[in-house]
């Protein structure tokens, strides 16, 4: 029987739970807070400069391709996708980097050229890396997180150990030169937390980054937003934008609807996509599953702080993802996880979609868009903002040998008062909650609420986990667990 559905915000979850929901026959409205959709991955233009906000990794295209097919389409049918080549590059000093081709067996030679007999053990790695992305990204990440028996297959008994031991044991076992430990210890920080606290099984993050390619869909990442907005109106989803959510409804247990712009929407289910610790805020205090103190024990992935950068000049010795290791990749990490605090060195990250997409920027000028990695919670002012964009703008200079401080048209930057006044982030985190081993699958908190009827969560914080990919899963888990229990 259709029933009349709600959606508190419009990001990648969000969207993903709506296009289900629709599918299934039901009345679904999403209602967001802001002018736009998208939530965390929505764009900023600027002097005919394109930057998108949030992500700008587009990796696991398979996950995009399976969401599109579950409605008879494709991601094609929507966007088009540029595969990078190369895929990235990593700086580790001055005019010192390596780039990451864009398929395997180059980056194998790479490898060699660094280090002798690196290539082989690249190999042997991948082979495992791929098998644990069949098990864990075709089948494992596709359940619902409501039992723990989920995780015992067949497979996942053979790999029993690689739960127990982590990616930075792993690879350090097998590689001893710091800049190929360093690139294949990078792609678990998209899962949010240390190398050292990741379980080795996780290491399908590197068969994603080597063996899937790094892609850029065509005006940027919110193109996949757009396409997502186009599908979920074509199955009959109506989108609120505007629409600040400031409570939700319970009667008699079961949840009942929602306190939009000060005015009543009534339910049958309601679906919270928005940040879970603020999702629960909007309810009475007996009706919350999860204590503060239990955010409070939890790891969060980090925070961030973003410039988006017009520049009236080409920058050069920059690949379209560039990433700058040049400082101590610890000493940065002990900065977000184990004693919270602004870095005095920090690592960085920078992307210039011009390089790729003509649409990015002005001819002749370069979109580039920088990155911080912080630890959430932390005091951000503007002068610590100037602070930081000194030091990485100076570090770029150097690092990549041209001067480019004085070709800056415009900079505006993200951080974290921003992630909780645009999002209502918990402590501004940009990634939701770490996929550690205590914090994996049926640990995270939960997609149904075990205390409200007809109540259900979707994103980052809950199942399974943060990043793109994960969150349109969460919005399919979702749907699935509504119509099973509905």
């Amino acid at each position: 029987m259709s029933k009349k559905i709600v959606i508190i915000g419009s990001g990648f979850s969000s969207l993903a739970a709506a296009c289900y929901l629709a599918k299934q026959g039901n009345d679904v409205t999403v209602y967001e807070k802001n002018s736009t959709i998208g939530g965390r991955a929505r764009q900023l233009k600027k002097e005919g400069f394109t930057f998108d906000i949030g992500p700008t990794w587009y990796w696991m295209p398979d996950v995009f391709e399976r969401f599109f097919a579950d409605f008879n389409k494709k991601p094609s049918d929507y966007y088009e996708l540029i595969k990078l080549s190369p895929a990235y590059q990593v700086y580790f000093g001055h005019l010192d980097f390596v780039t990451i081709a864009d398929n395997l067996p180059e980056i194998v030679k790479t490898f060699e050229s660094i280090e002798k007999g690196s290539g082989k053990q690249l190999e042997q790695f991948m082979a495992e890396a791929k098998s644990n992305y069949d098990i864990a990204i075709k089948d494992l990440v596709y359940r619902p997180g409501e039992s723990p028996l989920e995780l015992i297959t067949l497979e996942t008994a053979k790999k029993v150990n690689q739960f127990f031991s982590n990616i930075k044991k792993d690879v350090r076992k097998r590689f001893k030169n710091i800049k190929l430990v360093q690139i294949l210890e990078f792609p678990v920080l998209f899962l949010g937390a240390k190398p050292s606290d990741t379980p080795s099984f996780y290491n399908f993050m590197n068969f994603a980054d080597f063996g899937l390619g790094t892609w850029h869909p065509k005006n940027g990442m919110y193109s996949v937003i757009l396409a997502m907005e186009t599908l979920a109106k074509e199955l009959g989803v109506k989108i609120e934008t505007n629409a600040n959510v400031q409570k939700i409804d319970v009667t008699n247990g079961k949840a009942s609807g929602l306190l939009v712009n000060n005015k009543i929407i009534t339910a049958d289910v309601i679906l919270s996509g928005a940040d879970y610790h603020h999702s629960e805020t909007l309810l009475d205090k007996k009706y919350r599953q999860y204590s503060e103190k239990y955010w409070e024990n939890k790891t969060f992935a980090p925070s961030s702080l973003l410039f988006y950068v017009g520049f009236d000049k080409k920058i050069e010795n920059v690949e379209h993802h560039s990433l700058f290791f040049d400082v101590d990749f610890d000493i940065h990490a002990e900065a977000i996880y184990d004693n919270p605090k602004w870095p005095e060195e920090p690592l960085f990250y920078a992307s210039f979609p011009s390089k790729t997409d003509e649409n990015s920027a002005p001819e002749g000028k370069e979109a580039g868009i920088f990155l911080i990695p912080l630890a959430p919670g932390l005091e951000d002012t503007l002068e610590l903002r100037e602070l930081y964009f000194e030091k990485i703008i100076t570090r770029l200079e150097q690092l990549t040998n041209q001067s480019v401080k004085n070709n800056i048209i415009f900079k505006e930057s993200f951080c974290v008062n921003d992630f909780v006044k645009e999002y209502n982030s918990y402590k501004g985190n940009a990634y939701g909650m770490a996929n550690t081993l205590l914090q994996t699958a049926f640990l995270r908190p939960k997609l149904k609420s075990k205390k409200v009827q007809n109540l259900y969560f979707t994103g980052q914080l809950t199942v399974p986990g943060p990043g793109v990919p994960p969150s349109l899963i969460s919005g399919k888990l979702v749907a699935d667990l509504i119509k099973k229990y509905q």
